[in-house]
């Protein structure tokens, strides 16, 4: 039996009352320099204010490679606490971020979730009528404090310098399915910590013309090479939890979390606390061309965990690519690499034109997309 559920606004609060149980949803307005809108939703024990479930919600703007621009709104980090689920919070939340995201102007709503997490998946479709838009691989590889990784002599990895990255990357985005449209924006993010081109030294790569208005400009490409960059989610994913912080009281929902990841990677959870840092370098903006793309996305991995070794906190090396991305077949076969199956989700909210409005969800699965960093 589904549990009777009573919505009021009070002075910005949302009052839920599920069998014996009331909650109350608190919405947080918080500023953020990527993108122009960000709200996050929590969901308190009347009783005791103990936080059973948060969601947040972001507004951006994306391209797609068939031509337009779309405002999305995106749907981050949906957790209800494991022992008050199957009570409709999850559903409430997503109501309640739904109709923020709307009142800024979003067209659209997408969310992402694991192939094999049921429970989100029936949510997503069955209740909140959301189409899957894309399937992607999550792949994980922990990082190794005593592995040496050797680039070979014939290869090379060169760092660009952000306007060089700008450049390169609105020229060649309009190749993928959906994109973000402030790529300057996320290059120039303290977070990411820089744009590289890995490419054969006898076939050279570029030439970057530094004189006067041409500064950063490409002119020319050879015929193998892959552009990439990294972000460095070590700061923002470190968890301090306090007693005087009101996460003390979403204690489950973070072991939940974590157990989760060390079961991708078949570690015992045991091995790093709640109170310590998970961090990982994030691999986007993964981009090649050519023929002989095996050898140059093995030296960007491995040049990926070495620089891993350096950078304080982090314990992983992450990227996700489309399951049409012509890359994904390259990147290395290691064993430690776990692979996470992805599956991306959108539904229109527009009621204007919707033969226009539904153009992104007519066009059928988006194999090859940009994977924000600021999302995952």
């Amino acid at each position: 039996m589904s549990p009777l559920i009573r919505i009021c606004m009070i002075c910005c609060f949302f009052i839920w009352k599920s069998f014996s149980k009331t909650y109350r949803c608190e919405s947080l307005h918080c500023s953020n320099t990527n993108m122009f809108g960000n709200c996050q939703q929590v969901a308190q024990l009347l009783e005791n204010e103990d936080l059973v479930g948060v969601v947040r919600g972001c507004i951006k703007h994306v391209g797609t490679g068939f031509g337009g621009v779309h405002v999305m709104g995106c749907i981050l980090g949906l957790r209800v606490s494991p022992t008050h689920r199957r009570m409709g919070i999850g559903f409430q939340l997503m109501n309640s971020v739904e109709e923020w995201l709307l009142r800024k102007g979003a067209q659209y709503t997408f969310l992402a979730t694991e192939r094999n997490n049921t429970a989100s998946t029936n949510l997503f479709t069955s209740k909140c009528n959301y189409m899957n838009i894309s399937s992607l691989i999550i792949f994980v590889q922990p990082i190794c404090s005593s592995a040496k990784h050797l680039l070979p002599q014939n290869i090379k990895i060169e760092k660009l310098q952000v306007d060089q990255a700008i450049s390169l990357y609105e020229n060649k985005l309009r190749s993928k399915d959906i994109f973000p449209t402030d790529m300057d924006v996320i290059l120039k993010e303290k977070l990411s910590l820089g744009t590289w081109v890995c490419y054969f030294e006898e076939q050279g790569w570029i030439n970057l013309d530094s004189e006067g208005n041409n500064k950063g400009t490409i002119t020319t490409t050879q015929s193998s090479w892959v552009i990439f960059s990294i972000w460095n989610t070590c700061e923002a994913y470190k968890l301090h939890i306090r007693k005087s912080h009101p996460l003390r009281y979403f204690h489950a929902t973070l072991n939940h979390a974590r157990e989760k990841i060390f079961s991708w990677l078949k570690m015992p959870k045991s091995n790093v606390s709640v109170q310590s840092s998970l961090g990982f370098l994030f691999l986007y903006g993964i981009h090649g061309e050519g023929e002989q793309l095996g050898e140059l996305m093995k030296s960007v991995w491995n040049f990926a965990l070495g620089l891993g070794k350096n950078v304080k906190d982090s314990k992983l090396i992450i990227t996700e690519l489309g399951q049409c991305d012509p890359l994904i077949k390259h990147v290395p076969g290691n064993p430690s690499i776990s692979r996470i199956h992805d599956l991306w989700y959108a539904k229109s909210l527009s009621s204007h034109h919707p033969d226009d409005q539904d153009a992104l969800l007519m066009k059928g699965p988006l194999g090859n997309v940009f994977v924000d960093p600021r999302e995952f």
